[in-house]
């Protein structure tokens, strides 16, 4: 369980940064992080993280796709990790 565990918090962590950085490219009008990039962070486990960076920086949250299946992606993983442990414990 401490696998998947450091998994997730791993790529919540990139997905997070990410956004943060896409961020920032976007205000200085620089190359750009690809939306299939982040999608798959998401899609893999980082959707929280991402979520999260997408509120906080706010980047994103005009783009209806992201601001409907990233946190949708999060509540899934959310859930899945629950069904997970009770599976194990």
């Amino acid at each position: 369980m401490i696998y998947l565990l450091s998994y997730y918090l791993l790529l919540n962590i990139i997905g997070f940064v990410l956004m943060g950085v896409d961020k920032k490219r976007a205000i200085r009008r620089e190359w750009r992080i690809k939306e299939s990039s982040l999608w798959w962070i998401a899609i893999s486990g980082g959707a929280i993280g991402g979520f999260v960076g997408m509120r906080i920086y706010r980047h994103k949250t005009k783009h209806t796709t992201f601001t409907i299946l990233f946190p949708t992606f999060a509540l899934f993983h959310i859930v899945l990790l629950i069904y997970l442990y009770n599976l194990i414990a």
